[in-house]
């Protein structure tokens, strides 16, 4: 077998692992959020499908697969079918660049935990997120709906004020470390040296940035329910819905990746080279301290959902402009000083 059709393999194999884990994610976040926030509001949560409830996301898929497909008269009708395509599309796209791990060895090939190592995978990460939002905004539009149109405005709007401040918290990090690849910044954070702890103010913005992406609450504005009905995908039905639904779970697991990559130290697990274990159980613990990260971040991202209301519009932009973006630019412009004084 040549060496091109076996790295062809491989990079299949991986492309198939990370979506079939992905996506079991994704709907287990569902399961998760309905669990958390019934915990929280001293309720039950969904029990009955399976032990605890946790078949629940297979028979919603099933529920979803059986319904009716409605699409208004005066929609455009291949937007309208296009929109949701996109979005879950570019969420699952995303986590190409991401490094669940260093690298495992199988036979005598050592493999890279990541699917695409490029050496823009910072760049890559926010041009994808930037179209992501196209999903909504042409659902809204395609809708023919006023509340719809006003729910993909809004998150244009939202997108525009918060990925200004999100590039500025990863300029940052860039600058720290010389690159902007995602391998490399993970190596970088080897011990106790996490980003989070030189980096606490870029942290903060690129997390609340993330919520406003993402649109969770308390920045899901696009989708308001008690002024917009259910703004951009009001709509929608049977499983066009369902791939708005999972790609905004997908979006909450990829940008929980993101900030575990580039603060919270990504798979390192500290001094774990130091323990003499043989290279298969590092690796393996590396993908399962990489997932248990992200597990935390994903929770704590429905834990603010169910704790904290909805911002005003207003409140948005003016948290936005006002406070996020100088704030952004503040800490960037430190930053750069005190690596400069650094080196000379």
């Amino acid at each position: 077998m040549s060496e091109t059709v076996t790295e062809l393999i491989i990079t299949l194999s991986k492309i198939g692992f990370v979506l079939a884990v992905l996506l079991t994610a994704v709907a287990y976040s569902v399961y998760a959020e309905r669990r958390v926030s019934a915990f929280i509001q001293n309720r039950v949560g969904p029990n009955r499908v399976g032990p605890q409830g946790l078949l629940q996301p297979l028979v919603d898929a099933v529920k979803l697969l059986m319904k009716e497909d409605i699409v208004p008269e005066k929609a455009n009708k291949f937007i309208h079918s296009l929109a949701p395509a996109i979005s879950i599309i570019v969420s699952l796209s995303t986590f190409a660049v991401i490094p669940f791990g260093d690298t495992i060895t199988i036979g005598d090939r050592v493999i890279q935990l990541q699917i695409a190592n490029v050496n823009i995978g910072i760049l890559y990460f926010l041009a994808m997120t930037s179209l992501g939002v196209y999903g909504v905004t042409l659902s809204g539009w395609s809708s023919n709906n006023k509340y719809s149109l006003l729910g993909g405005l809004r998150a244009s709007a939202q997108m525009i004020s918060y990925e200004l401040s999100m590039g500025l918290a990863v300029i940052a990090i860039i600058l720290m470390n010389g690159t902007l690849e995602l391998d490399k910044i993970v190596g970088s954070q080897a011990g106790w040296k996490w980003n989070i702890i030189l980096q606490p103010v870029g942290f903060i913005i690129f997390l609340v940035s993330a919520f406003a992406e993402t649109n969770r609450t308390p920045f899901d504005l696009p989708e308001a329910e008690q002024e917009l009905v259910g703004g951009y995908h009001t709509e929608y039905s049977s499983m066009k819905f369902a791939l708005f639904f999972l790609a905004e779970y997908a979006n909450v697991i990829v940008s929980s990746s993101m900030i575990v990559t580039l603060y919270l130290g990504g798979w390192q697990f500290p001094y774990l080279q130091d323990m003499g274990l043989p290279a298969m159980a590092v690796s393996i613990i590396q993908v399962l301290t990489f997932a248990s990260k992200v597990v935390l971040m994903v929770l704590f991202f429905i834990w603010v959902r169910w704790t904290i209301p909805r911002f005003r519009y207003d409140q948005l932009m003016n948290l936005g402009w006002k406070v996020m973006l100088p704030l952004g630019i503040a800490n960037l412009v430190i930053t750069a000083i005190v690596i400069l004084l650094m080196k000379s």
